[in-house]
């Protein structure tokens, strides 16, 4: 194993067990000495948006993922004393985490908040549970429906 730190990563958006997620792998990288990266992917437009609209959607999209992305990155930062790295991808979410997930061998665990929903933990979730076993990092689930302290005691 290499002398890297060990990174976490948690793809991001505006639920409140991505929250939790962001809460857990914050508090692993701060009491293992590794560091937490943010993913936020935005998802293609419909395929019938033409020229400026599109442009203007695109736009639109990046401002929303910064946002999201500077609103957790200094909750991290006051909370944890550490600075996230902020990745933008676009592309399907599942495809874009895997391309990321190929190309940086620095993250070796993957935080994902699970859904309460009777329908399931979330499409994303479902679709990592299914080829886990082939992923090259630890994946990590954290139930939505636990309370801060909850997770503060797992972590």
């Amino acid at each position: 194993m290499s002398n890297q730190r060990r990174r976490f990563l948690v793809v991001v958006d505006d639920t409140p067990e991505c929250k939790l997620a962001l809460r857990y792998a914050s508090l692993r990288a701060e009491r293992t000495g590794g560091g937490v990266s943010l993913l936020y992917v935005i998802e293609p437009a419909d395929r019938q948006t033409w020229g400026s609209i599109e442009h203007l959607m695109r736009a639109e999209a990046q401002e929303e993922a910064l946002r999201i992305l500077t609103e957790l990155s200094e909750q991290v930062r006051s909370e944890h004393a550490i600075d996230a790295e902020l990745i933008v991808r676009e592309g399907k979410r599942s495809e874009a985490l895997l391309q990321l997930l190929a190309e940086d061998r620095t993250i070796r665990v993957l935080v994902l908040g699970a859904a309460t929903a009777k329908d399931g933990p979330g499409p994303l979730v479902s679709h990592l549970a299914q080829i886990a076993g082939s992923l090259r990092v630890a994946l990590t689930l954290i139930p939505g429906g636990l309370s801060r302290d909850q997770v503060d005691s797992l972590a």
